[in-house]
């Protein structure tokens, strides 16, 4: 049938693409691949946001592609006319893959995050000039001062879409609670109508998801009460075809670590391999190079610029792994990654599958292990400890603060007995509260009332123990791995009796034999090497004054304490065990409190002690360093091992004890160390003493003395130790104790 001329359409609008022929050409550039086209809940997702300016939640699996749905939407919202896209993203390996795939399609996109400090006027030049598609940034830069009052408002008001990447992190219920994130629900309360916005993770359960939804649903129109709008969920399936999952459980570190070893440098391709705390990581990093594999650590610790290049590394494969704490998580892209491996067990399946899901997003096969080990449910234990505070605390710190005085967190230290890292994420949930307000130079209260949800912080506290307990299940499962990690996340596509068939309850992978007798051994001889740095402080806590201490400003060099050293972390492995097992708090019996062990020092230990001395002074140029006696730290909770322990080191020296640091009359209670650094040094410096011994014969003039304790945590004993020692003529005081917290 022909058209009559009346009803024929205009040349221009019949050759004009539609917005699918749009998307898919936008996909095709940003992944550089002619036949590509988008998922039908990618489209989906896209044109609700496009056309519709509708807030959507896409819950999909790693690799799925929930990148182009932000990146496409970005690209056809922008050509309508639209402001530049925002987009809170959790990590800077995260965000600079993101910039990169950004510019492959032809987006302009900066980020805004704590390594380009340098580039922040520049950058918010261009954004208000309109030179910029997608901006980038930290959920902890939304509550920075000047970019809250004054580049976010501009930015809500004219934002084309606004992204919230590892949307988990909004909930309570997520794996990765961080307090910021919290914040991002008053955004998009005031976001004007009209903003789309999108959510995407690839590890939330159905309680997750239903909480992240509700969430997104807030609105706020003429200064109404807030109310629910429609938000699009979309779940697809969790099945990874790519992974292997396997779990082996061995019988100790040493053999954890060789297995590792051999396993590295047998497996093709490169990969992750995952520690659960800095100097675990750190010290299997140098272990693996010491066998000739080329691999590095990566925690949060690692300079900013160092972490950028081993992901590019990483990325090129000029390292065979990358040893590694959860700071290289969600979101890093490596397409071809062959392998992940975890030397200790997450705390929830839910952390698990995010992870192991950096591996097999562009190769048939990656191989996933998990080697369990004995000491996973103490670390998960400190992080556990790390929890909001108790009401008392908090209620300490709002009475500190006031509408009109500022206050930084080292002032409020000294009205706080808690922690710096609590006391700071404590401050931020108070401030997504409303109590707090951070402003130039620190805090103020905002003088509204404030409610201890105790409720919601026990909620929570459940829900971690049961994620544990879930972890644990895992690792002690016989069926399918994939089965039981896609029912831990609620997958909305998995049926009853669905198995992988790829996993080891499954059959489906072979992992190398276990390490030989001779490969354990020399693993084990790596571990039991000893001595880490010890460093006392250089400078006193600011508003001491305020606790009634008159101390301030920079320790005098004549008042410090040397460098010094001890066996080994209690984070770490090797030694770190016996350290732990050392000074674990043991429940009390009946009625009675926690205990901890007290007696002698133990033999392994007072040989590592030994060994630690003896490659420490052989850094010694000339006998001028050697040292002139002993004093010992009386501890209140373990003065047997203490005692024992400084008497030990100074007959294996052949010098005297020259006396003892005592706790004063009235401060015989053991001090707490759980508080921040200021409360900490107050009780130091006014409960330390120093019992000189008859073999000092009254002085310590010219002597340079060994300072024994039995672990140190905030440093502060030691320095304040030092600084009595010196005050007695001491001509050098070097700390010596058996672990470093």
């Amino acid at each position: 049938m022909t058209s009559s001329p009346d009803s024929a359409v205009p040349p221009d609008v019949a050759l004009a693409p539609s917005l699918r022929e749009q998307a898919e050409s936008a996909l095709r550039t940003l992944v550089g691949r002619n036949d590509a086209a988008l998922r039908d809940d990618q489209w989906t997702a896209i044109e609700a946001l496009v056309e519709r300016h509708a807030r959507a939640l896409v819950v999909q699996r790693t690799g799925w592609g929930k990148s182009a749905v932000y990146f496409v939407a970005t690209a056809l919202l922008r050509s309508q006319g639209a402001g530049p896209t925002v987009i809170v993203s959790p990590l800077l390996a995260l965000m600079r893959d993101q910039v990169a795939a950004a510019r492959r399609a032809g987006i302009r996109a900066v980020t805004i995050n704590s390594s380009n400090m340098t580039d922040w006027d520049s950058i918010h030049a261009d954004i208000a000039a309109g030179n910029v598609d997608v901006l980038l940034c930290s959920p902890e830069r939304l509550n920075n001062p000047d970019f809250r009052d004054q580049v976010l408002p501009r930015l809500a008001a004219s934002a084309g879409l606004v992204v919230i990447d590892e949307a988990h992190c909004i909930s309570d219920w997520g794996h990765d609670f961080r307090p910021d994130y919290r914040r991002i629900r008053t955004l998009l309360g005031d976001l004007p109508e009209g903003i789309p916005v999108l959510a995407t993770t690839a590890t939330a359960n159905e309680r997750v998801t239903a909480d992240v939804a509700e969430q997104l649903g807030v609105s706020r129109s003429a200064g109404l009460e807030s109310v629910a709008k429609d938000v699009l969920v979309l779940r697809g399936g969790l099945d990874r075809a790519s992974l292997h999952l396997a779990v082996l459980q061995l019988p100790d570190q040493a053999t954890r670590v060789a297995w590792l070893a051999k396993t590295l440098a047998e497996v093709d391709g490169s990969g992750i391999v995952y520690c659960l705390t800095v100097s675990a990581a750190e010290q299997v990093a140098s272990q693996l190079r010491a066998t000739g594999l080329a691999v590095a650590s990566y925690t949060g610790q690692t300079d900013p610029a160092e972490r950028e290049q081993l992901e590019a590394d990483l990325k090129d494969n000029r390292v065979k792994a990358l040893i590694a704490t959860s700071a290289l998580g969600m979101g890093f892209d490596k397409p071809d990654l062959g392998f992940v491996v975890h030397l200790g067990a997450p705390s929830s399946p839910i952390a698990y599958y995010q992870q192991v899901g950096r591996a097999g997003r562009g190769v048939d096969e990656a191989i996933v292990v998990l080697l369990p080990g004995h000491e996973d449910k103490a670390v998960w234990e400190w992080f556990g400890a790390q929890a909001f505070p108790a009401e008392d605390q908090v209620r300490a710190a709002l009475s500190a603060l006031s509408p009109t005085e500022v206050q930084s967190v080292a002032k409020l230290e000294t009205s706080v007995d808690l922690k710096r890292s609590r006391l700071e994420s404590m401050l931020k949930v108070l401030d997504v509260d409303g109590a707090v307000r951070r402003v130039k130079g620190g805090w103020i209260s905002t003088g509204a009332s404030w409610d201890y949800d105790q409720e919601r912080y026990a909620r929570v506290a459940q829900t971690r123990l049961n994620e544990q307990q879930s972890m644990l299940d895992y690792i002690a499962s016989p069926g399918c791995r994939m089965a039981y990690l896609r029912a831990a996340l609620d997958d909305p596509d998995l049926t009853p009796e669905w198995t992988c068939g790829r996993c080891d309850g499954c059959g489906g992978i072979e992992l190398p034999d276990a390490p030989g007798a001779e490969d354990i051994a020399r693993s084990q001889a790596d571990m039991d090497r000893v001595g880490v740095d010890v460093t006392a402080r250089r400078q006193w806590p600011s508003g001491m004054d305020t606790l009634g201490i008159a101390l301030r400003g920079r320790i005098a060099p004549a008042l410090q304490a040397e460098p010094g050293r001890a066996i080994a972390r209690l984070d770490g492995l090797g030694w770190s065990g016996a350290l732990r097992d050392l000074f674990a708090t043991v429940p009390g019996e009946d009625d009675e409190g926690p205990h901890h062990f007290d007696g002698e020092t133990p033999v392994p230990l007072r040989t590592a002690a030994v060994q630690v001395l003896d490659d420490w002074t052989a850094l010694w140029a000339d006998d001028a360093l050697a040292i002139d006696g002993v004093v010992g730290v009386s501890s209140t909770t373990r003065p047997i091992l203490t005692a024992h322990l400084a008497a030990g080191l100074a007959r294996y020296l052949s010098v005297p004890v020259l006396g003892s640091i005592e706790a004063a009359v009235g401060y015989e209670t053991p001090a707490r160390h759980d508080v921040n650094s200021a409360m900490r040094l107050a009780g130091v410096e006014k409960r330390l003493r120093l019992d000189l011994a008859a073999a000092a014969d009254g002085s310590l003039e010219g002597r340079k003395v060994l300072l024994v304790d039995d672990y140190i945590d905030s440093g502060w004993t030691l320095t304040v130790a030092a600084r009595l020692l010196r005050e007695y003529g001491a001509a050098a005081v070097y700390p010596f104790v058996l672990g470093v917290r």
